[in-house]
């Protein structure tokens, strides 16, 4: 697909659609989506009480899926997911390997960037509200992963592990969710200008 063609922000098509097709493209985004969510999980704070931090993880996990479309975006947190669990230490806190207590945020990270790809494929990142409402689904889907795996590694009742794993990180979200509903929707409208 050629830049040209690519600059009219149609249904159908994500933001790393408008680079020029390639393999090499290909696997350039998808190691540079995995990069991106490994720096990003490093920016982290502990909050008491919950052995999960906050991170830009999530964050970064949701804008790959979005600007990557369904296919990269999975294929990049695969990425990221196999190559912390072989020991590069770019989980949060520069942690790596399975098994930890927020390892399965990590998968549901994996599973709401293809979701979120899938729906900005279909315009869902194309205006202010849409983007919200898939910012907040795919943090849905991270959580569905997150706080029943965070209850079976710790122990915790799940009401517990909603405590401690999803209610605290509530106002981040929202926070992360109005940064993209600026950022996602202005990406879009900037390349209609210039195509």
């Amino acid at each position: 697909m050629s830049t040209a063609s690519a600059a009219v922000p149609r249904t159908g098509s994500v933001l790393a659609d408008l680079l020029p097709a390639s393999r090499t493209k290909d696997i350039a985004l998808v190691a540079g989506g995995a990069a991106l969510t490994g720096v990003a999980a490093q920016i982290a704070v502990h909050i008491p009480g919950t052995p999960v931090p906050v991170t830009g993880q999530t964050f970064a996990a949701l804008l790959v899926g979005a600007g990557l479309g369904a296919g990269r975006g999975f294929l990049s947190l695969a990425l990221y997911a196999l190559v912390g669990m072989a020991g590069v230490p770019w989980f949060a806190n520069g942690s790596a390997g399975a098994g930890g207590a927020s390892f399965g945020y990590v998968l549901g990270m994996l599973l709401a960037a293809t979701v979120v790809g899938a729906l900005a494929r279909r315009g869902a990142d194309r205006s202010v509200l849409r983007t919200a409402g898939t910012m907040v689904l795919g943090s849905a889907v991270i959580y569905a992963v997150g706080v029943p795996y965070l209850a079976a590694s710790t122990g915790m009742s799940l009401s517990a592990a909603v405590a401690a794993g999803l209610t605290p990180f509530l106002l981040g979200d929202a926070l992360k969710a109005a940064l993209a509903m600026g950022l996602l929707p202005a990406a879009w409208k900037l390349i209609a200008r210039r195509g």
